[in-house]
């Protein structure tokens, strides 16, 4: 699922449309039923903005078009009249320039999931003092498992959730209240800087995500996995960097 920085890469790139009237179109048939393109068709778009993984795009006259990508979204931005294969979701046309949007589930009319989010990690500075009240909240959740709720922290996925632990030595099975307030910190403060460097650039190569059997890149020990929480996410982490809390080491075996 892309994280938060990718999403914040998507608006920036849809930036080259803010200001124009655009041509709408949804040529995929589950996109036409929500009658979008009758709506937003000859609009101009005012904003663009990021908040964890959903875009928000808001056009003239206080109409607001949410996108959440799920697994397999995407975006693209390209010049305008190349030939289309296929059927998007959505299709932006400005004079020079069309944004097209493939394989989104969640196509809607409407920005009243902002009540339900937690603040954005990618925010500029980051609310770390409200992150971490929120997190403090879930005080049972295992750390990896927090740092994913979208209503507590907005747009850490799983990847960057395990590069974060890794990065900073905690178990992503420690409960959230036996991690100190200054660890809490130091986590979001480094999620912030890993998701905006690579949203700066390219991201860094993967020190436990989806490294699972391979030697951990700081002391060689095996990465090892487990599905986690309700949603069986898979969680990574190095034994020896980031030992388990004891009481859950004897119930935590790699797969």
């Amino acid at each position: 699922m892309p994280e938060g920085d990718s999403i914040h890469r998507v608006a920036r790139n849809l930036q080259a449309l803010v200001g124009e009237r655009l041509e709408v179109e949804t040529p995929h048939p589950r996109a036409a039923v929500l009658n979008i393109a009758e709506r937003l068709d000859g609009q101009r778009l005012e904003r663009v903005e990021a908040v964890g993984k959903n875009l928000f795009l808001r056009f003239e006259g206080g109409l607001t078009l949410r996108s959440h990508l799920r697994m397999n979204g995407r975006w693209r931005v390209r010049p305008r009249g190349e030939p289309l294969r296929g059927r998007p979701w959505l299709l932006l046309r400005s004079r020079e320039l069309e944004a097209l949007q493939w394989n989104g589930p969640v196509l809607e009319l409407s920005d009243s999931i902002l009540r339900r989010l937690g603040p954005d990690i990618l925010e500029r500075p980051p609310r770390i003092a409200a992150m971490t009240y929120r997190l403090l909240r879930a005080s049972g959740l295992p750390l990896a498992e927090a740092l994913q709720r979208q209503e507590l922290v907005a747009g850490i996925g799983n990847m960057w959730a395990a590069e974060v632990l890794w990065e900073v030595r905690l178990s992503p099975w420690v409960p959230v209240r036996d991690v100190s307030d200054g660890d809490l910190e130091r986590v979001l403060r480094e999620a912030h800087r890993l998701m905006s460097s690579a949203l700066g650039g390219s991201r860094p190569a993967r020190r436990a995500y989806r490294r699972a059997g391979r030697p951990c890149r700081r002391c060689g020990a095996i990465i090892l996995s487990l599905g986690q929480g309700d949603a069986n996410r898979t969680a990574y982490w190095c034994p020896t960097c980031q030992p388990p809390p004891r009481s859950s080491s004897s119930t935590i075996s790699s797969t």
